[in-house]
């Protein structure tokens, strides 16, 4: 066997086995991805409706509240900023911390001081690469996150927000979230939102007739009190498994691509290798006969 036709077959080989790896991890993908969209779809309604409430209280009372007043002289707001652990989802993570970014460039000229909570291995490598401050850091869930850990990531940010920014170097005037909603199988948009003070409307159609009236009991502020961390945390909770399922649904297309790729690259070196093993053997032909005709040429000179 001939050195180019070895060649050949090593790389085979070895694209192969790559091609192993990346088909099953495109099938845990796409296995994973469902559970995903079931978390997702039954944590939405819930937070959409604790949003509802909450703007239904700030907007229908007379009552002041933290989480839902702007500072009079903001100095520093919070960004939550939901990347994945691992890689091989294609540009997933880099898109997020793209939009992260522009958010951050957006804080600095208004001239509030952008402090970065990050959740997700991808994120931290990337600030800890560029030397970046962080105040504080989530890692090993970002592809099953649970209630507990939305929970977690929002008594740090409310611990922030309820200081004053203006005052303490901890507090924090605003709270702005950036992750990738999923929209479908092969569709995921990075998104930015501010969660506080309450910037959130849920419907963009008028209202017709005369405004609702609502009676809270035992009071608006106790609602508020109540409600307004809630919203805080399913709304992080929700966020958290938007991004799961886009991190599996990149995750399953970058596979499939790489699985693709891999096909290709192997009818490609199989056409390679056949037209190397058939020069090797028009060779090894043409050896023989030119063998052959040497020696009759002899057997008819001897005679």
């Amino acid at each position: 066997m001939g050195a180019q036709l070895r060649i050949y077959r090593r790389r085979m080989r070895s694209v192969k086995a790559t091609k192993k790896i990346t088909k099953a991890m495109e099938l845990i993908s796409a296995s994973r991805i469902v559970k995903a969209q079931q978390k997702v779809q039954a944590s939405t309604p819930y937070a959409n409706e604790l949003t509802r409430a909450v703007t239904a209280v700030a907007s229908f009372s007379s009552t002041k509240h933290p989480l839902t007043e702007n500072e009079k002289n903001p100095k520093s707001a919070a960004v939550l900023l939901i990347s994945a652990d691992r890689g091989m989802a294609g540009a997933y993570s880099s898109s997020v911390i793209k939009e992260a970014d522009q958010v951050i460039a957006m804080l600095r000229e208004r001239g509030l001081e952008a402090k970065p909570y990050l959740v997700g291995r991808k994120a931290i490598n990337y600030y800890r690469f560029r030397n970046r401050t962080i105040t504080k850091q989530w890692s090993g869930f970002s592809d099953n996150p649970t209630y507990a850990h939305a929970k977690e990531i929002s008594e740090a940010l409310l611990e922030s927000f309820l200081l004053d920014s203006a005052k303490d170097p901890n507090g924090v005037a605003e709270l702005h979230i950036v992750y990738t909603e999923f929209k479908s199988m092969v569709t995921q948009e990075p998104m930015a939102k501010r969660m506080l003070p309450l910037e959130v409307v849920e419907t963009t159609s008028a209202v017709a007739g005369p405004l609702p009236l609502y009676e809270f009991e035992p009071s608006a502020g106790t609602v508020l009190d109540a409600l307004l961390p809630r919203y805080v945390e399913a709304r992080i909770f929700n966020a958290l498994l938007q991004s799961a399922a886009s991190e599996h649904a990149a995750r399953r297309r970058a596979m499939k691509s790489a699985t693709d790729n891999a096909d290709e690259l192997i009818k490609s070196l199989t056409r390679r290798a056949n037209a190397a093993r058939q020069a090797e053997i028009t060779q090894e032909i043409s050896e023989i006969v030119g063998g052959a005709d040497a020696l009759a040429s002899a057997s008819a000179g001897s005679e």
